[in-house]
């Protein structure tokens, strides 16, 4: 006959300790993040989110000197060209600056938002696809396409409004649908990259570059239109873009397994931080859970809200700061970008 023996409470105490022990042999001990693989990654997903974010919203600022905003009864079509003027169509007024060779078209503002929505209505569409498709095939493939035809499309977009309004919507649609893919299909790679305690700070380094390409785009865009044209806005952060697509394709690996310039120590803290982790591909996703759910509605208020606001500010305050206050495009680019400045900072 056996008997259960209770231990006493040093004795569960030193129980507790040894076994605590044993979990801390179990931990990987980590490497310094400085000049770190899964930290480089961060910052070149940084920079694709900045090159993104950026030709997002260049439109915004590029509209005051694309759009000759006098002509509401304008006798030029939709593509004539002419010098920019103000809101009173005063030429003496318009900023001498601005190149004469930029065109100026005659849309009218419903015009103007249909083009600034165009990249969300592509957008909504993959947001949420483009997540599982990087899990399926990858977050290299997915998000190199995706960075590589946003920013060809960038660079077309000078000849899209030359060719007319419906080529203009339309390559900003399947911008939509690129960016979106790029911002919702990147945060795959940290499922392999980013060890579970980590995961927070490699994705706030990696989405802070969404802040700084806002700033960026809408503070440069309007001293670049100035001096030397609306349409080289264009061509240059498409550029950037054509450039961070290469270093997208040169520098990421899907998992730091195949990555030939890791520190063996790194792979190996990565891998067993990994493995760690409570695996929870073979769950089902909990649907009804998740639609009952008030935290996550709220959520979703509070995220829909917040886009509001901020899209907001960066569609119509170029614009209407311009029409209202008569102010060049250089200094309309001042003002805008503030709060974006503050949020990055």
């Amino acid at each position: 006959m056996t008997t259960k023996t209770e231990l006493s409470p040093k004795a569960r105490e030193s129980k507790n300790a040894q076994d605590m022990q044993v979990d801390e042999v179990l931990i990987p001990r980590k490497v310094p993040s400085l000049c770190s693989a899964r930290y480089g990654i961060a910052l070149v997903l940084h920079l694709c989110n900045f090159t993104t974010i950026a030709q997002n919203v260049v439109m915004n600022i590029t509209m005051v000197a694309m759009v000759n905003s006098t002509s509401l009864q304008s006798q030029f079509n939709g593509s004539s060209e002419g010098l920019p003027v103000d809101s009173f169509g005063d030429l003496s007024k318009a900023p001498k600056s601005l190149s004469a060779k930029a065109p100026v078209y005659d849309w009218s503002p419903q015009i103007q938002g249909i083009i600034f929505g165009a990249v969300g209505y592509g957008g909504i569409l993959t947001m949420a696809p483009s997540g599982y498709l990087a899990g399926r095939v990858g977050t290299k493939r997915v998000v190199g396409i995706s960075l590589f035809v946003t920013s060809f499309l960038t660079l077309c977009i000078p000849l899209a409004a030359d060719f007319g309004i419906v080529f203009l919507i339309v390559t900003r649609i399947v911008q939509g649908l690129s960016q979106c893919s790029v911002i919702g299909g990147q945060f795959a790679i940290w499922e392999k990259w980013g060890p579970p305690h980590e995961r927070s700070r490699l994705c706030s380094i990696a989405l802070s570059g969404m802040l700084l390409g806002c700033f960026s785009a809408i503070l440069i865009g309007g001293f670049i239109s100035e001096i030397l044209g609306w349409p080289f806005v264009f061509y240059i952060f498409g550029g950037v873009g054509c450039v961070s697509c290469l270093l997208w394709f040169i520098v990421i690996y899907d998992d730091p397994i195949s990555y030939p310039w890791i520190s063996t120590s790194e792979k190996e803290y990565i891998i067993s931080s990994l493995k760690q982790q409570v695996r929870s591909s073979q769950q089902p996703l909990p649907i009804k859970a998740v639609l009952r759910s008030l935290p996550i509605w709220s959520i979703c208020l509070g995220c829909f809200s917040h886009q509001w606001l901020v899209s907001t500010m960066m569609v119509y305050i170029p614009t209407y700061i311009s029409s209202v206050y008569h102010v060049n495009i250089r200094d309309v680019s001042i003002f805008p970008s503030l709060p974006f400045s503050c949020l990055h900072g």
